[in-house]
């Protein structure tokens, strides 16, 4: 049976992955930093879907965490065959305020610096067995420009690309997710005000998951869910730069100063 390591896997995204992968009878490794959060799902996915669920306390955002999550994902007496970077948490900060910097700092640890040395691990790992799917979740906001949450994304995007090609001829595929507005805690957790977006920009985080496990399960590089989603990135990458601007001056003006 295969078995998948989902880092933030108690929340959000994090979770919708969790709840996929169970229903296709995939063996789990759960991430999160609340041990209780952890072992209440964990529990539930058990019960429902009968199938082993291993919970992994860590916080990514420390150097000891992160290598805690690469030990496992090296163990190669408990193999891991998928691995979802999905940790992280919505900035809402200005890029000027210096009492917020020790947040930057944060953010850029889990969902950089952790992304780093957890796709490598796993990279080794599923290129040496001659199998494995690893799944960053980047975002649509790498192709504008929304303070550091933006750059942090674009980040990801592109490591998870320099990843797939990489591991290409390996038997091993990394694929980028590259969300739009998901239906989760996320944006309220962010403090987010999230209540003006049209309701037809939504998308169900279920839907998203499903469509980026077969996105991943294709070798696809990047995988964008919905049609509007993917209007929305062709024209952040290839419209005009000063459009993409002005839209991003539009959504930074909604941040706090």
């Amino acid at each position: 049976m295969a078995s998948a390591l989902i880092t933030g896997g108690t929340s959000g995204i994090g979770h919708a992955f969790a709840r996929e992968l169970a229903r296709r009878g995939t063996n789990l490794v759960l991430v999160a930093r609340d041990e209780a959060r952890l072992e209440s799902v964990a529990a539930e996915l058990r019960a429902k879907h009968g199938i082993d669920v291993e919970v992994l306390p860590a916080d990514l955002s420390l150097r000891a965490g992160m290598d805690k999550v690469a030990d496992r994902l090296e163990d190669a007496s408990r193999p891991v065959d998928i691995l979802i970077n999905n940790a992280g948490f919505g900035l809402h900060s200005t890029l000027l305020n210096k009492e917020e910097n020790d947040v930057h700092e944060r953010a850029l640890d889990v969902m950089c610096l952790a992304v780093l040395i957890l796709g490598g691990a796993a990279g080794r790992a599923m290129k040496a067995r001659g199998h494995g799917q690893i799944i960053t979740v980047a975002s649509s906001s790498s192709a504008i420009y929304t303070g550091n949450y933006s750059a942090i994304k674009a980040w990801a995007r592109v490591y998870s690309n320099g990843l797939a090609l990489e591991l290409r001829g390996t038997g091993v595929t990394a694929t980028a997710l590259l969300p739009g507005w998901v239906r989760t805690e996320f944006h309220d957790r962010a403090g987010i005000n999230a209540s003006k977006i049209p309701n037809f920009v939504w998308i169900n985080p279920d839907k998203l998951v499903r469509e980026a496990l077969d996105d991943s399960a294709k070798g696809k590089i990047e995988s964008v869910p919905d049609w509007k989603w993917k209007v929305a990135m062709f024209v952040g990458d290839h419209g005009p730069r000063a459009l993409t601007r002005w839209f991003s001056r539009l959504l930074t003006a909604s941040r706090k100063h």
